[in-house]
């Protein structure tokens, strides 16, 4: 890269796609400017992260401290809770059906972020302002960003990691389609009298999922999805009263349920940005895409944002801010991103629809996906990586030709 020119890149955002970017891009060798305050350390979330995702926190040096604080998943299932005529089958499926151990790890954020926090604060390369981006000058060479201190930093290419309503991807002229739903994230976490076999289990409700995600112990974590009134319901109620909801939400699969403190309700929506780069930014994380909470696909696709845009600066090191270059990383993520998205809200909008022929639909595309074996690996796989699904099946196609 030609030093001469300083061609610092900015991060705006230090949420864990805004760290993980940091990170990577400093890893290059590139000079890194990341803007925002400290990430919070209640926040009593977790994130399940699938083994893609692990590998590229393993090359940044912060797996190995999340691992005792995190819960393998080894089984994913999904239930058909709800009341209607049509309802599908229980489909279960196994890491070990494609040769895996687990399929990812369940990990508390505010573990997540306090280990990518400390490993920004050692990385040479990176300087942390820990103040928020207030405002933006995008010109045709350089992005300046004005920081709250009154300080400014310049570089070649700003990296919008300032989630869904980023100010980056305003100031870049980039529009989006936004959607809101009529639901609501009941959020927690839960111990429970049984053991979850490091079995995750989403239930299929008619206001949409209700996901338990094992923990280390009998802990596990619960992303309730309802109406908004009744989100507001639930967190209102005492913790024996919730407790006893859970559970028999739940059908007592896991025996005797105890909240623990510490719940939040997040209202749903789904946003999607016209391109996913331009005018020297590109976007990751939530300012790239917002959709419901339904397979673990938010951050892990944020880290394949940060995959592919670290792929295109190292193949534009002179200036990766360039209407190519962009336009480059806008093509290397549209498929991905979408194919997602719209596979969320479609699978989302079943649920909500009382129609007959939606339901019919969701019933005979699970049913199809948990009776063949072969449609199972190819969804578990394709959940894990895009593209391995279709790549193995054909893989074993040929292995049986030639056989």
């Amino acid at each position: 890269m030609d030093t001469s020119r300083n061609p610092r890149i900015i991060v705006a955002g230090t949420g864990p796609v805004g760290l993980i970017a940091a990170l990577a891009l400093a890893d290059l060798g590139v000079p890194v400017t990341l803007a925002g305050h400290s990430p919070p350390t209640e926040d009593r979330r977790t994130t399940a992260l699938m083994t893609p995702a692990l590998a590229q926190l393993n090359g940044l040096g912060v797996l190995t401290a999340l691992q005792p604080k995190a819960a393998p998943l080894k089984a994913m299932r999904i239930v058909d809770a709800t009341k209607r005529l049509i309802r599908s089958p229980v489909v279960t499926f196994r890491a070990a059906e494609i040769g895996e151990d687990h399929f990812g790890l369940n990990i508390p954020n505010r573990d997540l972020n306090a280990a990518l926090e400390a490993a920004v604060a050692t990385r040479p390369g990176i300087v942390w302002k820990r103040e928020l981006v207030t405002g933006w000058v995008i010109g045709p060479d350089s992005v300046s960003a004005r920081l709250a201190d009154g300080t400014g930093v310049e570089g070649i290419l700003a990296v919008a990691a300032d989630g869904r309503l980023s100010p980056a991807r305003e100031a870049a002229g980039i529009k989006t389609s936004t959607r809101s739903y009529p639901q609501a994230a009941l959020v927690l976490n839960f111990s429970h009298s049984r053991s979850h076999g490091f079995i995750s289990t989403e239930f299929h409700t008619e206001t949409g999922p209700f996901t338990q995600v094992p923990l280390p112990g009998n802990r596990s974590s619960l992303v309730w999805v309802v109406k908004p009134q009744t989100a507001e319901e639930l967190l209102a109620l005492d913790d024996a009263s919730l407790s006893m909801r859970v559970e028999e939400q739940m059908q007592s699969m896991l025996g005797r349920v105890s909240v623990e403190p510490g719940r939040q309700v997040y209202p749903l929506g789904a946003t999607l940005p016209l391109r996913f780069a331009g005018n020297r930014v590109a976007l990751v994380g939530e300012a790239a895409h917002v959709f419901p909470p339904i397979g673990a696909q938010g951050l892990n696709l944020g880290i394949r944002d940060v995959r592919d845009l670290v792929k295109i600066v190292t193949e534009n090191r002179y200036d990766p801010g360039t209407d190519q270059a962009l336009s480059a990383y806008d093509r290397k993520r549209r498929p991905d991103v979408l194919a997602r998205a719209g596979a969320v809200n479609l699978l989302n909008l079943s649920l909500l629809s009382d129609m007959l022929p939606a339901q019919l639909a969701r019933s005979a595309g699970l049913g199809v996906v948990g009776g063949f074996a072969p449609i199972r690996a190819l969804f578990m796989r394709e959940g894990l990586q895009p593209g391995s699904g279709f790549a193995n099946m054909f893989s074993e196609l040929r292995e049986q030709i030639r056989r």
